[in-house]
């Protein structure tokens, strides 16, 4: 995705990041760092994207963001599940 990427931060979605262990920093190199989308939903009225990448360290996170206002938003970010884990590996094969 390259350094396009513009990210909307505040005290909020930095909270949430910091109560699963991830920094902004680690979720910015995840959207950076090519990750495998795997769908989004619709949460009042907002589409919410959860993808899964590396960050430069080799960190397997699943992150959840938004479109908002030309950004990227963070919702949350946390340690990638082991079915999730199968998934991004089987991708990139």
């Amino acid at each position: 995705m390259g350094n396009a990427l513009e990210f909307d931060w505040d005290v909020e979605n930095t909270r949430y990041l910091a109560a699963h262990k991830v920094t902004p920093a680690e979720f910015e190199q995840v959207m950076d760092n090519d990750p495998l989308e795997l769908g989004y939903e619709l949460i009042d009225a907002e589409e919410r994207f959860r993808s899964i990448g590396l960050t430069n360290r080799g960190r397997l996170l699943l992150v959840v963001w938004t479109p908002r206002g030309g950004k990227i938003r963070a919702v949350t970010a946390f340690r990638a599940s082991t079915s999730n884990k199968r998934d991004f590996l089987e991708s990139r094969q």
